[in-house]
């Protein structure tokens, strides 16, 4: 397999599925059952395949792997693609939860099956191309790309409200990204084109990168999502299917904190510098203020929905402190995120498919009939919170540890996260799994299937294992952080040496 493009058949298989159901005929009941199979073995089939990608990448090494590269655009603009450590497990994470999205979907999506199934995998396409990506633009084809799919998921199998949430998710996205876009065009009228792996080398003034550096914020700070600008998550999340609310949470909130490592730091290091204060103020604001407002939550939904951007708060206080554990602690709790948030919607999903309610007062005392699910539920909780054991400690503990070494104070700030994620999980499952089975609707409900426990159970495994034993990880990441680190840091001392800078700008470095 050597000699095969894997990172293309990696991110263009799901599309293979899309053509399959397609051309599939008969009664809509056949159509649908073919396209619900279609999904699901096209997704193990990627799944697997980013498995072995893993399993080839060679950790010693911050260079890109799996590079493939052709004529795309011409002028500088390429079909380049390649995986370093810190996309290597983003690309099996995506690939990863798509099975478990259809899964979930099999009973609770009942119309336009076949067309639901479409969205998904090419969404996955979408998502997967962007963690592959090594040329600017065609990163931002892939980056604008999954709005789509993720529109239609939302505003035609969502919830009472879905077109007003679907619309908003899409209006805030693009107007974030039509900034991102005008600094590509400018990116590449400086260097001549538009491969990332040029552009890590190309000096841009600093007064240039300051402008860059605020139009990609615009773009990635909507989509971590970052306060102010995270009021169209709780929506799209509250009217999402569950599967839609998988990966909302569980990928596309991740491509903000990847955007960040792979454009902001290393190519804009000045301005990084410069905004970096600016970034732990919103983070701790962030990780204070939405856990306060998950805590007088009535949905569960939306409770789990404003956790996660007091999540992602811990993501960028960890990013942009650029230190070793900060930024290994960033991407872990980027991954662990991507697993437990997702987790936690599927157990609310779970509960949804039998009771068509998400409001937490509707249940309580649900360990008497669904002990399994309980057991399953807690773990989950739990490793929100970032209980030692689980992977949300490791990742929080790290981002901490990376702040405390630049400002105390931020990091004693971002503690009181932690407790309050403590105050508003804890509260939840104790209304909704503890005290007294005496609401008639609750007496008959039924407890995890064993499609439930395929799905939930080899998250309960991964959520500990990685708690436990993290190695894995980061024998992946850790190479390239440093790399990044350290370029970042030499781009710093090239933005502040005027020498240097001068030359760059006549062409003598790059």
């Amino acid at each position: 397999m050597s000699n095969l493009p894997i990172l293309s058949i990696i991110t263009f298989l799901p599309l293979v599925g899309v053509l399959f159901i397609l051309i599939t005929r008969g009664k809509e009941e056949t159509v649908a059952a073919t396209a619900r199979w279609v999904a699901m073995i096209t997704t193990l089939v990627d799944f697997g395949l980013s498995l072995y990608l893993w399993s080839k990448f060679d950790g010693t090494t911050a260079a890109f792997q799996f590079v493939e590269r052709s004529e795309w655009l011409g002028g500088g603009i390429v079909y380049h693609m390649g995986v370093d450590g810190i996309s290597m497990l983003f690309v099996v994470l995506t690939a990863g939860l798509m099975p478990f999205c259809i899964m979930a979907s099999w009973k609770s999506v009942q119309k336009r099956v076949a067309e639901y199934m479409i969205a998904f995998l090419l969404l996955e396409t979408l998502m997967i191309g962007v963690f592959c990506a090594l040329d600017l633009l065609l990163f931002y084809v892939f980056f604008e790309g999954g709005l789509i799919p993720m529109f239609l998921i939302i505003g035609v199998w969502g919830g009472p409200r879905r077109v007003y949430a679907s619309f908003k998710f899409f209006l805030y996205t693009l107007l974030g990204s039509v900034l991102m876009l005008l600094a590509v065009m400018a990116m590449y009228l400086q260097a001549g084109t538009t491969d990332i792996t040029v552009l890590l080398h190309t000096h841009f003034s600093v007064a240039m990168q300051f402008w860059l550096w605020l139009a990609f914020f615009a773009s990635f700070a909507v989509k971590l999502p970052m306060w102010p600008v995270h009021t169209w998550l709780p929506d799209a999340h509250v009217e999402a299917p569950t599967a839609g609310s998988v990966i909302l949470a569980g990928i596309l909130l991740k491509m903000g904190g990847y955007g960040f490592l792979r454009f902001s730091l290393p190519m804009f290091a000045s301005a990084s510098e410069t905004f970096a204060p600016l970034i732990f103020a919103l983070s701790v604001v962030a990780v204070i203020y939405t856990s306060l407002v998950a805590l007088a939550q009535e949905d569960a939904k939306k409770l789990i929905a404003y956790s996660s951007v007091a999540h992602m708060g811990f993501v960028t206080m960890g990013i942009f402190s650029l230190t070793q554990q900060g930024v290994d602690g960033g991407v872990f709790q980027m991954l662990s995120h991507g697993v437990v948030s997702a987790a936690l919607f599927l157990c609310i999903g779970v509960i949804y498919d039998r009771m068509h309610t998400r409001e937490i007062k509707a249940y309580g005392g649900l360990v008497e009939r669904m002990p399994l699910y309980a057991a399953c539920f807690m773990v989950f909780t739990l490793a929100n919170v970032g209980l030692p054991g689980t992977s949300g400690f490791v990742g929080e503990f790290l981002s901490m540890l990376g702040a405390f070494q630049v400002n105390t104070w931020v990091a004693i700030l971002a503690a009181t996260g932690v407790i309050l994620s403590a105050a508003y999980m804890l509260y939840l499952y104790r209304q909704v799994v503890f005290g007294k089975l005496v609401k008639p609707s609750l007496q008959a409900i039924q407890d995890l299937s064993l499609r439930e426990v395929a799905i939930l159970a080899p998250l309960v495994i991964i959520t500990i294992l990685m708690g436990v034993y993290p190695k894995p990880v980061f024998d992946v990441t850790s190479v390239s952080v440093a790399n990044l680190i350290q370029e970042h840091k030499t781009a710093l001392a090239m933005s502040q040496t005027p020498e240097l800078a001068a030359l760059t700008a006549e062409g003598g470095v790059r």
